[in-house]
């Protein structure tokens, strides 16, 4: 039970107690964020991110930390997110063991690790967490908000929770409700992790550490993350130099399965194992049609932006296309100027991370109109 916290993060804390959707509550809570830009002198160019499941808040370099962020290409002085113009805040996801409070996190009451005891989370108590952050730096709107896969099902929530609280949004391959086929990939992924006899109910530790859980997991989560275009691609059917085999009889052979090891095998023990079934469940019980009467479109539709664009790549078998497809007709049902840009990506759901050159523009081209 490990958090992962970046050098010189910014915490904001919670009101205490924070209540929770499904019940519960969290006490002394906090938001680890970091910021690019300056906030102008009426407070009307800021930019929320909303980011997926594992990433942090250093979504690119700044002057607090120097590394290289998980979003670099697109954030930055001149770049598509332009910092010279606008004031960017990116949060890390409540739940998250990278700043935020979450499972990995001490509970103030039991001086222990929340492990289970970690209350019931939803999308939305990620969207209310966030709109803490955004509220204690002394923003009453946003120009705009910015969600990425999970994040994309985050910045609905916060749209529907906080009405008129951001002038327009940017989905990126994002969906207003989880379908059977992301449910059914991310249910393996936690069943993989609880079926690791390591896992112990939730009480592992470094040194007995569901590690086999967290690789078939990883693994299973990175095949749908790009596309069998890509991956065809990439690999073909390159097998390993003879001298790579091991004495396992089914044991890796070609290419694609080193590459998936090694991607497994960097990732285990850089995000803590409840967190990822956490987050992962609350992506699962997110749909929008809660706030819609039972439709999906009437909630879309019920939303008041300005403005909206709603990006998705032809590949994407995770979060499908016709998910952004839907977002942005159902805001357009509502009066909102919406855009949907399907790209011709081969890299499937994580083309927004690589396919910067196709990705940029578009949200360069929309930002440049607000």
């Amino acid at each position: 039970m490990t958090e992962f916290i970046p050098a010189n993060s910014l915490f904001i804390p919670l009101p205490s107690p924070f209540p929770m959707k499904r019940g519960g509550e969290l006490i002394d809570a906090r938001m680890a964020y970091e910021t690019w830009g300056s906030l102008n002198a009426d407070a009307s160019n800021a930019i929320l991110i909303l980011t997926g499941l594992s990433p942090n808040a250093h979504a690119a370099a700044n002057g607090g930390n120097p590394e290289t962020g998980w979003w670099e290409a697109m954030l930055g002085p001149g770049k598509a997110i332009d910092t010279d113009r606008w004031f960017v805040i990116c949060v890390n996801s409540l739940g998250s063991c990278k700043g935020s409070t979450g499972p990995a996190s001490i509970n103030p009451v039991t001086n222990e690790t929340y492990c289970l005891d970690f209350p019931e989370l939803s999308i939305e108590d990620g969207a209310n967490a966030a709109f803490e952050v955004v509220k204690a730096l002394g923003i009453s709107q946003l120009a705009c908000v910015i969600g990425n896969s999970m994040g994309g099902m985050t910045a609905l929530a916060f749209l529907l929770l906080h009405p008129g609280y951001a002038r327009s949004h940017i989905n990126v391959s994002g969906s207003a409700r989880a379908l059977p086929f992301s449910i059914a990939i991310r249910s393996l992924q936690r069943e993989a992790i609880r079926l690791d006899p390591q896992w112990n109910l939730g009480h592992y530790t470094e040194q007995q550490y569901p590690e086999n859980g967290m690789r078939m997991a990883r693994k299973l989560g990175v095949v749908t993350y790009r596309s069998a275009m890509e991956w065809d691609g990439r690999f073909g059917r390159v097998r390993f130099d003879s001298e790579c085999f091991d004495d396992d009889p089914f044991g890796l052979e070609f290419e694609v399965e080193r590459y998936l090891e090694g991607h497994a095998r960097r990732f285990v023990h850089k995000f803590d194992p409840n967190c990822y079934l956490y987050l992962s469940r609350s992506m699962d019980w997110f749909d929008a049609a809660e706030y819609g009467q039972g439709d999906v479109m009437r909630a879309l539709a019920s939303i008041q932006l300005e403005k909206a664009l709603s990006i998705g790549v032809h590949t994407d078998i995770l979060f499908p296309l016709q998910q952004q497809e839907q977002i942005a007709e159902g805001l357009r049902a509502g009066g909102c100027e919406a855009e949907f840009a399907p790209l011709p990506s081969p890299q499937g759901h994580d083309a927004f991370l690589v396919d910067i050159e196709r990705f940029s523009p578009t949200i360069a081209g929309f930002l440049a109109k607000l």
